[in-house]
Order: structure tokens, then C-alpha cells, then sequence
């Protein structure tokens, strides 16, 4: 008897590492489905973003501000995405596109009323690639 009451608490004991090891396992899975979903949700509003900065361009001679408040959203946005994320690739698209929003921050400053954004929609073109899951 004594036996078969070791026999059921080594099994009872086994179930439950078991079970801690599947939902473990389980949980950490969906954490990284919910960083992607994250990462595309995010990156899908910096394409917004870059559309919505594509026309500030085209009507700046009518609102010169709307180019920087744009510019302004993306760095919301990019800032969501480096915090939420710990992937190398991400984070170089992420790198990149600042570094594009810079430079066309800095030559807007520098009173380029039409700056080339290509280098931006370029960058997010790259970073929605590496979110997609």
C-alpha cells in the first residue's frame, strides 16, 4: 500500500510539472504571437503615418506644421515598437527609419519645403517586411 501511495503522489507530482511545463511553454508562444501582432499592428500605423506625412509634403505650402507633426507621430510610433521589442532585425528597421525621420526633420529645418521622404517610405517598407510574421 505504501508503494502504491508513492507511485500516485510520483505521478500527481510528474502531472504537475507537466502541466507547468505545457502552459510555460504555452504562454511563452503567445507572447510571441502577441509581440508580432504587436509589431505588424504598429508598423501598419507607421505606413499610415508615412502616407499621412507624404501628403503634409505635397500641401506644405498650405500648412508647413502638418509635415512636423508627422514626423512627430512616427517617432510615437517607433518608440511603441522598440520598446515592445527585443528582435535584431526589428530593431535595425526601426534604427533605419529614425535616422530617415531625422534627416528629413533636419532638412525641413533646414527650409526644404518638398525634403525627400523616400528614404522613409523606404525604411517602412522594410520594417512592415520584418514584422510579418
Amino acid at each position: 500500500m505504501a508503494a502504491s501511495r508513492h507511485r500516485r503522489r510520483r505521478t500527481a507530482i510528474a502531472t504537475a510539472l507537466a502541466a507547468v511545463a505545457l502552459t510555460t511553454a504555452l504562454a511563452t508562444g503567445c507572447d510571441a504571437v502577441d509581440k508580432a501582432l504587436d509589431c505588424v499592428q504598429t508598423a501598419d500605423t507607421i505606413a499610415d503615418g508615412v502616407t499621412r506625412l507624404q501628403q503634409a509634403v505635397e500641401n506644405a505650402s498650405d500648412d508647413p506644421t502638418q509635415i512636423d507633426q508627422s514626423l512627430q507621430t512616427i517617432d510615437t510610433d517607433l518608440d511603441r515598437i522598440g520598446d515592445r521589442t527585443d528582435d535584431t532585425d526589428v530593431n535595425k528597421a526601426v534604427d533605419d527609419l529614425q535616422k530617415a525621420v531625422d534627416n528629413v526633420r533636419t532638412a525641413v529645418r533646414n527650409g526644404d519645403r518638398t525634403p525627400d521622404i523616400s528614404p522613409v517610405t523606404d525604411a517602412a517598407g522594410e520594417l512592415t517586411k520584418v514584422c510579418t510574421p
